[in-house]
């Protein structure tokens, strides 16, 4: 089946202004969203949506709707994608990434880590989160930086994807995770990957719709809590997260452009957590956490 690709072309400023509107539109339903560099001498920028043929008619009307009060006049142009193994393509240009001690890479660079490196081996697949995004990135160099400070027992990871946070945490030092995601297919590549990665205990992986789960409950509270989703999400279960972690605890939150961190940060310091710092990259932010007064 044909993928659609939905864009404008604008300045870099108008393209992230756009790219934010459009994460709190489509991101949660799970549609493809991405800004482009076209022109670097001139400014000229892409903001796409992308979908399969048959969704269009309605994500057009809906893209339409979400630029009108911002971007009137905007035209909103249209590309055909051919059919490709996106997963192999992807494959062949994804280089191993490093953040703190960990380098997250491909089974095809199998063997690329260096003396003194955790090696994460994630290959790309029906789940998020290989480590090259940047919100991925930024969680790993938080995590190693507060697992070097303080001891750990219990780790949550919520929202795990391809489980590339937990298996990282869990190799890092012999803690106890719980990684958790509202998608069983998730939870399933997660499990694989934790296999692959030749880890045989310590990583328990439930689906969890959300903290009514008794998976919480059961395996917390938590030390370090890392949820790597979206902005809106994160601010909804600010009170909640905050009550499953334990006293003089640390939270690690991605997945939030540079725009939402200041209504993230309210969120969880009305939840009674303190910032500590925030990392950049990318046009996101990973920001860390604690409930240390």
């Amino acid at each position: 089946m044909s993928e659609i690709r939905l864009y404008i072309t604008t300045t870099e400023r108008r393209a992230e202004a756009a790219l934010s509107l459009m994460t709190d539109a489509f991101e949660e339903e799970g549609y493809a969203i991405a800004t482009m560099e076209i022109d670097e001498k001139n400014d000229v920028w892409e903001a796409s949506v992308y979908m399969f043929r048959p969704e269009e008619p309605e994500i057009h009307e809906r893209f339409a709707a979400l630029l009108a009060a911002d971007f009137p006049g905007v035209e909103i142009q249209r590309e055909v994608l051919p059919d490709i193994d996106w997963i192999a393509r992807s494959l062949e240009g994804l280089k191993p990434v490093r953040a703190g001690r960990f380098v997250v890479h491909g089974s095809h660079d199998r063997g690329t880590a260096r003396a003194g490196e955790i090696a994460v081996e994630i290959d790309a697949g029906q789940a998020f989160g290989t480590g090259h995004h940047g919100t991925t990135a930024g969680c790993l160099e938080v995590i190693f930086d507060v697992m070097r400070k303080r001891r750990v027992k219990r780790a949550l990871d919520l929202g795990t994807g391809s489980g590339v946070l937990a298996i990282a945490a869990r190799k890092l030092a012999p803690i106890r995770v719980l990684a958790t995601d509202i998608d069983p297919v998730a939870i399933r590549v997660a499990r694989e990957n934790v296999r692959l990665n030749g880890i045989a205990s310590g990583i328990a992986l439930e689906t969890a719709p959300g903290f009514h789960s008794t998976a919480f409950g059961r395996h917390g509270p938590f030390d370090l809590v890392i949820a790597n989703i979206l902005a809106r999400p994160l601010m909804r279960m600010a009170p909640q997260l905050a009550d499953r972690l334990a006293p003089n605890g640390d939270v690690i939150l991605s997945g939030i452009l540079a725009s939402q961190r200041w209504k993230v940060l309210a969120a969880y310091n009305g939840a009674g957590l303190r910032h500590v710092k925030t990392i950049w990259r990318e046009g996101w932010v990973t920001i860390h956490l604690d409930n240390r007064r």
